[in-house]
């Protein structure tokens, strides 16, 4: 069962100066992806495009944004949504369920073909699989900073829709640090001072919280058309609390401070709480092992045997027995690897401790070189844990040169197919400045939506696209079922029933032009999937 939400040549930061440094002129502006008529007086507004690169980012600013209206199909229809290299950003169709020709056979020159063989994607509802938690994106400081410098508030206004309102994305999860990350403008954590405070009697938020995250966070809410999930994360807890008295490099917490850290987290859900700011989940501790290699931002590191004797001793027993004993605990918050050599071993060494985990949060960084059958593996060994993906930013990598990748379609397709591949096997920061930040260790990356602040606008990366393809057509508690493909080549694809009793195929042909018969219930939609696309069917066979 996985549960998710659900991020090479010098740049410049002044984008209407080339990006790449010969090749785009940025004021190039053309127009593409206007939706169809039949919408009744409820036109999506289409991208303003502003080619970069492979393909286009969408321009918004505090007069016009962009947006999409999903069309609920009506009984015997379906709807599509296509987004691609060529510049479709969720252009949108309409069809009607053709009845499947009974006879199971049809002559051709070359003789008798069975028609079983022909291209098609079959979907069987009686085999369901795992549910949806939901999507999002990460509030962190940086992104809240970034929305906050915002001078315009219709501009904030259309960032935040863009993500989590009706018109938007829809997404109904948010993942937050608790302190500081590396997307902060400086290191620190919640009660540095007195030092040895075992009884946290200092513990107060951060200016950043007041100013930015919470603000943010609280404006995401009111826009959302669901209950926002929040998960939370501790990068490095107060330097004190640590053997190395540092926020980055290697460290592990001092024993004598279990108990303290483990109140550390009830008084950061307390002060939330205190803000009307409910936490669905925290995790362990973000990429444990970032600080067992030294890492270069904050972090804490552990063995498996302390995590394991922290969980079962001071964390769980602390959080259960508290008035937020409902709160989700999730373990690893790491690379899909880590499952395999850093969990099963600590439920190994204290098998108390799985007790108190409701789920396992994976990141993607390595997902490229270990195969995801780890997360069916998972999956079927703990049956009564769920998977989350809690991070995935794009241009993270020591070979991305190119940290901020205006209009990379690629970056798009990288999203897509490893939600796809995820979920098939059981199983970003929303908003950053042009540079990938702001980020104290400069460890830059790529995001979703760009925000430069000179001109009072943001842009929509070919990646939000990809992101909305899952989060505004999969609802909380859409089920996974099965698909069978046959014939088709080039085609990646994943199969939902959502609560409202329609079915939605998330696909990715990275093929040329082609068609796809979409089958169920006697019935098929005829869709036409442009090269190198995204295309997102929502089909209705009652």
């Amino acid at each position: 069962m996985i549960e998710l939400r659900g991020s090479v040549v010098e740049t410049t930061t002044d984008h209407k100066m080339p990006y790449y440094r010969f090749i785009v002129k940025l004021t190039t502006i053309f127009f593409i992806g206007f939706t169809s008529d039949f919408t009744a007086g409820q036109q999506d507004r289409p991208c303003e495009p502003r080619k970069f690169g492979e393909s286009v980012v969408c321009v918004c600013n505090s007069t016009y944004c962009d947006d999409v209206i999903r069309l609920p199909p009506e009984p015997g229809t379906y709807v599509s949504y296509t987004s691609s290299l060529a510049g479709l950003r969720f252009k949108k169709d309409k069809g009607t369920l053709e009845q499947v020709d009974e006879d199971t056979s049809m002559f051709e020159f070359a003789g008798i073909k069975d028609k079983l063989t022909e291209p098609k994607i079959e979907l069987d509802c009686a085999k369901k699989y795992q549910k949806i938690e939901g999507f999002g994106g990460s509030v962190t400081d940086s992104a809240a900073i970034n929305w906050m410098n915002l001078k315009e508030p219709c501009l904030k206004e259309n960032l935040i829709n863009s993500f989590f309102g009706k018109n938007g994305l829809e997404y109904n999860m948010i993942r937050t640090p608790i302190g500081g990350s590396d997307f902060s403008t400086r290191e620190y954590s919640y009660n540095e001072i007195p030092e040895n405070d075992t009884l946290l009697r200092n513990f107060t938020l951060a200016i950043e919280d007041f100013d930015s995250k919470i603000p943010m966070m609280k404006e995401a809410i009111a826009a959302a058309t669901d209950e926002i999930h929040i998960v939370s994360s501790v990068w490095s807890p107060p330097v004190w609390m640590k053997n190395s008295h540092e926020y980055s490099g290697f460290s592990l917490l001092i024993e004598e401070y279990f108990q303290t850290y483990a109140e550390y987290y009830v008084k950061y859900i307390e002060a939330y709480a205190a803000e009307n700011i409910t936490i669905w989940g925290i995790t362990t501790g973000n990429e444990p092992l970032t600080s067992v290699m030294g890492g270069r931002f904050n972090s804490l590191g552990w063995t498996t045997e302390l995590m394991g004797k922290w969980i079962s001793q001071n964390l769980g027993p602390t959080i259960r027995k508290s008035k937020y004993r409902n709160v989700k605990i999730l373990a690893v918050d790491d690379q899909r690897p880590t499952i395999l050599i850093w969990f099963n071993k600590m439920v190994q060494e204290h098998p108390e401790a799985e007790k108190y985990i409701d789920g396992i949060a994976v990141h993607w960084y390595l997902d490229k070189i270990t195969p995801p059958s780890i997360l069916k593996h998972t999956a079927e060994t703990y049956p009564d844990k769920f998977l989350i993906g809690t991070e995935a930013c794009s241009g993270a990598n020591p070979t991305d040169v190119m940290k901020v990748a205006l209009g990379s379609w690629k970056r798009a397709v990288d999203y897509a197919k490893d939600i796809i591949e995820d979920l098939q096997n059981e199983p970003s920061n929303l908003c950053l400045d042009s540079q990938g930040g702001p980020n104290w260790a400069k460890n830059y990356v790529d995001a979703t939506v760009i925000v430069f602040h000179e001109d009072e606008e943001f842009v929509k990366q070919p990646m939000y696209y990809a992101m909305g393809h899952f989060a505004k057509f999969l609802p909380r508690n859409s089920v996974r079922i099965d698909a069978t493909n046959t014939g088709l080549i080039g085609i990646d694809y994943v199969a939902f029933e959502t609560p409202g009793k329609t079915y939605v195929v998330v696909l990715y042909n990275g093929a040329l032009d082609q068609t796809v018969k979409i089958r169920i219930d006697g019935r098929e939609a005829i869709v036409e999937l442009p090269a190198e696309s995204i295309v997102t069917v929502e089909l209705n066979s009652i």
